[in-house]
């Protein structure tokens, strides 16, 4: 989905596909047919963006076959979706029925990472659509916090500004411009905007910025307005950001609130839990470890690293940190000039939800999907964007 910002900018919007994820070509190319395609109708477009996860065996196929590449792009126009941002964040088996620590590999100290993102950005030229000249992909803020020292650090420096030069490579052969956004996660080496300040700069090239995730953002209780002045302040770009909203429990004490958080408590996927303290902000690792007597302080809200979908917040006692969407949106997007051109929707745990919340079907799942891209076109036209045919 298309949106012309006030001041004529081109504003994209998607929604990524690791939601329903594949490993190889095949997965992929059923994908589009069995899930975006269906999407893309149920809304009534002509055309609908989407937020591709290439996984590792899936860009190799494509890198090496450049006919496969080509017929992936006929694909995607044949059923009228079009790409302008890759999700490269997880590296394989994130539909593996425990993922957890195991999406932070490898890390941008093994030169796998380096190569993929390489690779990916290469596909991402050729499928962007031919009235567009800039891409982006998101990736994971370099590594896991443990263990990562000074000599990690240096090796992530090293591999981003190597990616520079090789975007700027690109460039010049293909006329495409590529950026990446590194994700700030908490629990991670970059946890928040703050935490990638140095490291950007560091590398010293525009083309290597940060993605903003707007769960990630309230899930660390960032100030929209404060995360987002400091980044412009230094001169760090945001090439895409994901609209997602976190699970917030306003009163974690409460035996209620409890029981309702721990049903979001799922083998699958890592759902770092904070709180705001008087002392500093205070966390641990997953929910199920949070709700353990005494592992988190409860005398503060609590918010979960939990992708909730964006128009169906979980039901009272708990609610989730869609304010913080709507706040940053406006600032990232609702200003004289747009900050990023790329928007993705990223609620990828639908499968993850309490078995009472989870779509039974992949007619079901569409529909919430589709759902959740009109939330986010209300708010964009509400925010003076005009939604383009």
């Amino acid at each position: 989905m298309r949106f012309r910002h006030p001041d004529g900018t081109t504003v994209h919007l998607s929604y990524c596909t690791n939601v329903h994820p594949a490993e190889t070509l095949d997965g992929v190319l059923s994908q589009l047919r069995d899930h975006c395609e269906p999407v893309r109708r149920r809304l009534g477009r002509d055309r609908l963006g989407i937020g591709l996860w290439l996984a590792k065996d899936a860009a190799h196929a494509l890198i090496t076959d450049p006919a496969a590449l080509r017929g992936l792009r006929a694909e995607l126009d044949r059923r009228g979706l079009e790409v302008v941002t890759l999700n490269g964040f997880p590296y394989e088996g994130f539909g593996a029925e425990h993922v957890k620590y195991r999406v932070y590999k490898p890390d941008w100290t093994d030169p796998e990472r380096l190569a993929h993102t390489t690779d990916l950005a290469r596909l991402l030229a050729v499928l962007l659509p031919d009235d567009t000249t800039e891409g982006s992909i998101s990736t994971l803020p370099l590594a896991w916090r443990t263990p990562f020292d000074d000599t990690a650090a240096e090796a992530g420096r090293t591999a981003l500004t190597t990616l520079a030069a090789r975007l700027d490579a690109l460039e010049e052969l293909t006329g495409k411009s590529i950026r990446i956004g590194l994700e700030p996660e908490p629990g991670c080496a970059v946890e928040t905007t703050a935490d990638a300040i140095g490291p950007l700069t560091a590398v010293g090239n525009s083309r290597i910025g940060v993605c903003i995730d707007t769960c990630h953002l309230a899930t660390s209780f960032e100030d929209p307005q404060t995360a987002l002045a400091a980044l412009a302040a230094a001169g760090v770009t945001i090439p895409k950001a994901q609209l997602s909203a976190a699970l917030h429990a306003e009163e974690p004490h409460l035996p209620e609130v409890r029981t309702a958080l721990a049903a979001f408590a799922e083998p699958r996927f890592l759902h770092q839990t904070r709180t705001s303290t008087a002392a500093g902000l205070r966390g641990t690792d997953d929910l199920h470890e949070a709700l353990a007597d005494e592992a988190l302080p409860d005398g503060t809200p609590w918010r979960a690293h939990f992708h909730v979908p964006l128009h169906a917040p979980p039901a009272p006692p708990l609610t989730s940190t869609l304010p913080v969407l709507k706040d940053t949106l406006t600032r990232l997007v609702g200003g004289p000039v747009p900050l990023t051109r790329h928007l993705e929707v990223e609620t990828y745990t639908w499968q993850a939800l309490p078995h009472e919340l989870r779509p039974r079907n992949r007619t079901q799942l569409a529909d919430g999907i589709a759902a959740e891209l009109t939330l986010a076109r209300d708010l964009l036209v509400d925010l003076g964007l005009k939604e383009l045919p």
